[in-house]
């Protein structure tokens, strides 16, 4: 049996066999608590240099399969929403182990953060068998219910076919990331993930065209890449076994409670995504009315797009953690801390890459494709949506900060109100009912951003007081 570390000392484990471990797999609580804003940083700056990495992948994937057409790139926009619904769950059930992990071991029960990790992954594999089977054979339908039709409905129909295997493992290898980042190791994550998306944009352009295998080879890329990185997940985790938390299946017993404690967090993290996701599929379904270069347009900048959010969801990592470890540990104060810290910097950063959108979209569209249609409507789409950055930054902050808290209701009910409650109907009965155009569909995204956003930084704000009022009572 492992014996539980109760000293924090910011050393090396011993090894499993007795000797001092070279890998940094020690309980990090004490560390962050004394440095809380360097943990923010710690935690958050492997995670964007993945993120930089996945940001290259978006550009130079998209910029391959642009020289193919606009119908293979409506095609891969046709697969974005399907595509955000298997990372959703993925998101899900990762936020929820993430959650639950840095909780047990801020309050120092290794055991139980273990038998959280064990459950993560086997509800990974279980789940995502499960979901990608069922979307193989829904393919065709889904994709013409989300607008695709004649030659577009047919690259994409072909490309998720060989992409699937690629999504499943995308699944296990979000979550396997997500429990190395519950115990405060995010450079491994980055590592491995970042070898992944660095070999899809080696592979990208020799599958795709020194292979002629069209879109077809921007998928085979994809799926190489993701085996390339579960089986360096898997060597790490489970051979070499390397991480804090350890895995031992052969004594592995399902534990209702604890698929409780993690679904709590990760099936309104996973439902959150796939609202986001229902609400891609409508925006291409109201969008599809204006033509195929108007989704075009709409894919082009929405992965211009993620050139803000993925930094932002890097730098919001870090609250799933440190929430997690000091709510663990009975630190409100430090959550108090590194949210507002991190909500600051947030800003700053939304406000930079705003101005840099707003000045350069259209060259920035431009590397994409040549089609100036497509090209008009990726730039309206970037120069309006970008000034809603600075109040996405407060909702996906405050939002990881309640998962790390072990709730998850908060983000659901914001992403609600933002994309079904708000966008996609204001969007609907702007174009439909009163015949107005694109414009209205991008101005609805800000105007839900807005609203949500003040939700959400009312909701923390009570949460944090609640809580704490809690802990002094007990």
């Amino acid at each position: 049996m492992t014996e539980t570390r109760h000293d924090g000392d910011a050393v090396d484990a011993p090894g499993r066999d007795g000797a001092v471990s070279a890998v940094d797999n020690r309980n990090r609580t004490a560390e962050f608590i004394a440095n809380p804003r360097r943990a923010v940083w710690k935690l958050s700056l492997p995670v964007m240099a993945g993120m930089g990495i996945q940001m290259l992948y978006n550009l130079t994937d998209m910029a391959f399969v642009g020289r193919l057409g606009g119908d293979a790139v409506a095609a891969l926009t046709f697969n974005l929403p399907l595509a955000f619904f298997f990372i959703g769950i993925a998101f899900g059930l990762g936020t929820g182990a993430t959650s639950l992990i840095a909780r047990h071991i801020g309050g120092d029960d290794k055991t139980a953060a273990d038998n959280a990790a064990e459950h993560a992954l086997v509800l990974a594999v279980g789940v995502g068998i499960g979901i990608v089977a069922m979307a193989l054979g829904l393919r065709v339908p889904i994709l013409a219910a989300l607008g695709a039709h004649g030659e577009a409905l047919h690259m994409a129909a072909a490309y998720f076919g060989i992409v699937a295997p690629g999504f499943l493992l995308a699944i296990v290898n979000v979550t396997c990331s997500s429990i190395l980042s519950g115990e405060g190791d995010t450079r491994t994550p980055m590592a491995i993930q970042g070898m992944g998306t660095i070999l899809n944009i080696i592979l990208d352009p020799l599958f795709i065209f020194g292979a002629d295998m069209g879109i077809r080879g921007a998928a085979t890329a994809t799926v190489v890449s993701q085996a390339a990185a579960f089986a360096a997940f898997i060597v790490y985790i489970l051979v070499r076994k390397q991480s804090y938390v350890e895995f031992r299946f052969r004594h592995f017993v399902p534990s209702a409670r604890i698929i409780g404690d993690i679904l709590r967090v990760g099936f309104p993290a996973s439902t959150s995504m796939m609202i986001m996701a229902v609400g891609g599929m409508f925006y291409n379904r109201i969008v599809s009315v204006f033509g195929t270069e108007a989704v075009a347009g709409l894919g082009i900048g929405g992965r211009m797009d993620a050139i803000y959010i993925l930094p932002m969801i890097a730098l919001s990592s870090s609250q799933v953690t440190l929430a997690g470890m000091f709510i663990g540990a009975r630190r409100v104060d430090l959550i108090r801390e590194t949210l507002r810290y991190t909500i600051f910097w947030g800003e700053v950063m939304a406000i930079c890459m705003a101005i840099i959108f707003w000045l350069f979209a259209p060259s920035l569209a431009g590397l994409f494709t040549t089609d100036p249609r497509v090209v008009d409507v990726a730039t309206h789409y970037v120069r309006t949506v970008c000034l809603g950055f600075p109040f996405v930054t407060v909702g996906i902050i405050s939002g990881r900060v309640f998962q790390g808290l072990g709730s998850g209701l908060p983000s659901l009910v914001t992403t609600t109100l933002r994309v079904l409650l708000v966008s996609v109907p204001v969007a609907w009965v702007l174009t439909r009912l009163y015949g107005m155009g694109l414009q209205a569909v991008w101005w609805s995204f800000v105007g839900s951003a807005v609203l949500s956003s003040i939700v959400a930084a009312v909701w923390i704000r009570r949460r944090l007081a609640q809580v704490e009022a809690e802990l002094a009572a007990e």
